[in-house]
């Protein structure tokens, strides 16, 4: 064997070595540590945008290049699913483990009626950018992006219309508790609510300026908004009044989702995670 070859081959197998128990070291640090796993020790590679989680097992997340990938064992393991896109996708909305809808650039709309086995592109080729989507049956979801962009389907995506919203701001996150009433957030401090599906939406008080950039409703009046410079904002009756939430960190927040009326968690940067049990 070439001189150099070999000393390649040693040095290639000293670092997989290294490698391997860096990452052991690593989970077992984080476990004992922080009560959280890392579970996925050889990533994909590409950013992840969004994450959603359809029970303890079931699971997607979307990301840069048109990164798609699937949990079915909490998280243990991830299959990369194949799509024809490569858009960067920021937002994943599944409705139960069949049917699912991703968002990204270039107005991509892309479902899956199978789990993710098969993804169709509905949409494709705009100058916008889709930031959030929220499905409440199989044939309605609603999608939100750039320049105050709102597009709905009652025919699960066959046809997609662009709603009036009243707004230019970019639209960063939507969600609907039935097919009739949602809430979307946005830049400048936008919050915009719908009571008929979107045929109306009416803009409300949010009381800040600051980029708004994740909301979770758990029923029509309570919900909560999370945003720039340590929003956290909260209604309990549909939106008629926001009031601020004290954050426990001076930071940005990205993404917030509450799984009843009082709990909820939210990210941020530098892999900030805050939660709540009392409402807030």
């Amino acid at each position: 064997m070439n001189r150099n070859l070999f000393f390649f081959v040693f040095l290639l197998i000293g670092l997989l070595i290294n490698f391997n128990s860096l990452n052991a070291q690593l989970g077992s640090q984080l476990t004992s540590q922080s009560g959280w796993f890392w579970q996925n020790r050889l990533p994909q590679g590409n950013t992840l945008l969004d994450f959603c989680s359809i029970d303890i097992n079931n699971g997607f997340a979307v990301g840069a290049c048109g990164t798609i990938i699937k949990t079915t064992d909490g998280g243990e393991n991830w299959t990369i699913l194949l799509n024809e896109t490569n858009y960067d996708l920021w937002a994943v909305f599944f409705i139960d483990v069949n049917i699912g809808i991703a968002v990204g650039n270039f107005g991509a709309i892309l479902k899956t009626t199978d789990g993710g086995d098969n993804w169709e592109i509905q949409r494709e080729g705009f100058s916008e950018v889709l930031l959030g989507v929220s499905i409440t049956d199989e044939n309605t979801c609603t999608a939100v992006g750039s320049d105050g962009l709102i597009l709905r389907t009652t025919d699960g995506g066959t046809n997609w219309i662009n709603q009036t919203s009243g707004t230019s701001f970019t639209l960063n996150d939507v969600d609907f508790t039935d097919v009739n009433n949602g809430n979307a957030v946005g830049d400048n401090g936008t919050i915009l609510r719908t009571t008929n599906g979107g045929i109306d939406w009416d803009p409300q008080t949010s009381g800040v300026t600051n980029n708004l950039n994740g909301i979770s409703f758990t029923d029509v009046n309570t919900g909560t908004i999370v945003g720039s410079n340590t929003t956290i904002l909260r209604t309990t009756d549909g939106g008629t009044n926001w009031f601020d939430q004290i954050s426990p960190i001076p930071s940005d927040i990205h993404d917030v989702s509450f799984t009843d009326a009082n709990t909820g968690t939210a990210i941020g940067p530098v892999g900030l995670i805050i939660r709540t049990t009392d409402g807030g």
